[in-house]
């Protein structure tokens, strides 16, 4: 039986408390009401209409090209999948490069999209922005380590923090964060044991994508637990190969996240 059949929806406090008492979250990508509604049945806790669409859906090579209008519309369409996860999506590319920009485009994807909570991209240098969007009642998670949508800047994939200066300031970064109010932290490519150190450093719930056993959560785009990916990064565990099916898949991989047999190890970097 789903996890979900049975609770109302999640909520910041439900993710709050699932921190506190070391309760696993799930997390997964979709970016239409089919795949929303598959995860939403699975017991999906947080379901992500990520800016990823740009790569597995649209097919472009970066993120960059999402637009908000395209954000805006497919978080709709997941909003019709969703019953009972929280939905979060992302803030596209330069769509909140200002305080004031930031509130604009955000109140779309909550007002026409059905969001529930936004994700951006940034360091520290984004605290004038988290703090506007939480003084209006816009809960934000706050994207740490690799940046898809730098790429460009970064010069590639590849995983962040593994020079001492990096790390300090990736851990500062998130406490400042924090402290401008994010509701929850995402690390993406993080070496395991900076990971773990953030973590015990905030007190909001930390999801990782590559970074590691020790976060509060895990996160995956939904095609690769599918194992619709020619290459998929070392982080990722392609839970289709066993389950037979798409739901199958997705309530494979919630089960391993709620019982911490997946990440392991050999998913996570190290410095």
């Amino acid at each position: 039986m789903s996890v979900h059949n049975e609770q109302a929806r999640t909520t910041l406090r439900r993710l709050a408390e699932m921190r506190k008492t070391r309760t696993p979250i799930a997390c997964l990508t979709a970016y239409d009401a089919g795949f929303a509604a598959v995860l939403d049945a699975a017991g999906v806790d947080v379901v992500l209409v990520g800016d990823s669409l740009g790569m597995v859906v649209q097919g472009h090579e970066t993120t960059v090209p999402v637009t908000l209008d395209q954000m805006v519309y497919h978080a709709s369409l997941a909003a019709r999948g969703t019953r009972h996860a929280l939905l979060m999506v992302d803030m596209p590319f330069m769509s909140y490069a200002t305080p004031e920009q930031a509130l604009a485009n955000a109140a779309r994807l909550m007002q026409e999209g059905g969001a529930q909570m936004v994700k951006l991209e940034g360091d520290g240098a984004q605290q004038a922005v988290v703090s506007a969007l939480a003084q209006h009642g816009i809960p934000v998670c706050a994207h740490l380590g690799l940046r898809p949508q730098s790429i460009h800047k970064l010069g590639g994939y590849r995983v962040q923090g593994r020079d001492p200066h990096a790390a300090e300031r990736m851990i500062h970064d998130a406490v400042a964060l924090q402290d401008a109010g994010a509701d929850m932290l995402l690390l993406e490519c993080v070496p395991t044991l900076l990971a773990a150190e953030i973590r015990a450093m905030v007190e909001i719930p930390v999801i990782g994508i590559g970074a590691g056993v020790d976060c509060d959560g895990q996160i995956l785009v939904l095609q690769d637990v599918l194992g619709m990916t020619v290459r998929p990064p070392r982080f990722v565990k392609d839970f289709m190969a066993e389950a037979g099916s798409v739901q199958g898949a997705v309530e494979a991989y919630v089960a391993a996240v709620r019982e911490r047999r997946f990440p392991g190890p050999e998913h996570g970097f190290t410095a």
